[in-house]
């Protein structure tokens, strides 16, 4: 018999990250190497109009998106699988908005079908990952927006949002007027490309608010842009057997007593991205062995 384990606790946004990435690693220049492997994010300064721009298409992260979903036999309902698609790529344009010592995460709570979106990525090390609650679910009567945002040498930042509409770029938007103290908007350019655009000071707001998915196809056309920056993501958690144990060996005995329910064998899921490991009690055992 093999038990999944539960209720497992948040882990901390950066817990599965790679060995951070400074800015000056970064290249100047986007291979084609690259863009086979990632996403590429690029960053416009609307000129005129203080605005920040920032575009991707996101074709290779989805598609990175359900192979994972292929490997560990996760399934999801197809209303489900859209959400959690545009909270990927709402962190990722957030994300490349915002410092390259930033990671960030976000719990979305829809009340109704009730569920919790989690998603999480770093700057640092390029990376979006996250997953669907859908069961044992605590409901409410509300859509309530939890992030966390860290950075290097700085304390972590927290802000809990209630948003209306149960659509993740509203969510989104909300988010940025109440927490953010700053607007944003979503666009859908294509059905696989996104754009966000954010108000810098001095915002033409007129101009800002009546834009509308025709005008961001013609943006290009209709407004100078400067090319600020590209940045480059995957969809990638980082997580692996090695880093599961600590999280079980960190549990109560009687926990893993629950988990393992008298069997020698059990399957523990990554909190962060849902990825499935088969934990075993001598693996435990040989995880808290000294040395």
């Amino acid at each position: 018999m093999v038990k999944k384990a539960e209720n497992f606790p948040q882990l901390p946004t950066d817990s599965f990250e790679r060995t951070p990435t400074s800015a000056i690693d970064m290249p100047d220049e986007t291979t084609p190497e690259d863009l086979n492997e990632a996403t590429e994010v690029r960053c416009y300064f609307v000129r005129n109009r203080n605005a920040l721009a920032v575009r991707a298409n996101f074709e290779s992260l989805y598609v990175d998106y359900y192979l994972h979903l292929m490997e560990h036999r996760i399934r999801h309902e197809p209303g489900h699988d859209a959400l959690l698609k545009d909270g990927l790529a709402a962190l990722t344009l957030h994300l490349a908005s915002r410092p390259r010592n930033e990671a960030a995460a976000w719990t979305i709570h829809l009340a109704n079908p009730s569920l919790n979106l989690f998603v999480t990525g770093s700057n640092r090390n390029q990376n979006v990952t996250g997953r669907i609650f859908s069961e044992n679910v605590r409901e409410t009567d509300r859509n309530l927006f939890f992030s966390q945002t860290t950075a290097d040498g700085l304390p972590a930042r927290q802000s809990t949002i209630e948003f209306e509409d149960a659509d993740i770029f509203s969510a989104v938007e909300a988010f940025y007027r109440q927490s953010e103290q700053r607007p944003a908007r979503y666009f859908r350019h294509d059905e696989e490309d996104f754009v966000m655009v954010t108000a810098q000071p001095d915002c033409d707001m007129p101009w800002f608010l009546t834009l509308d998915d025709d005008s961001i196809r013609k943006l290009d056309e209709t407004e100078e842009l400067s090319l600020l920056e590209r940045r480059l993501f995957r969809f990638e958690c980082g997580c692996d057997i090695d880093r599961i144990y600590p999280v079980i060996a960190s549990m109560s005995e009687a926990t893993i007593d629950e988990i393992f329910a008298g069997e020698g064998t059990a399957i523990a899921d990554c909190p962060r991205c849902g990825a499935h490991y088969d934990i075993t009690r001598e693996g435990l055992r040989e995880f808290r062995r000294p040395g």
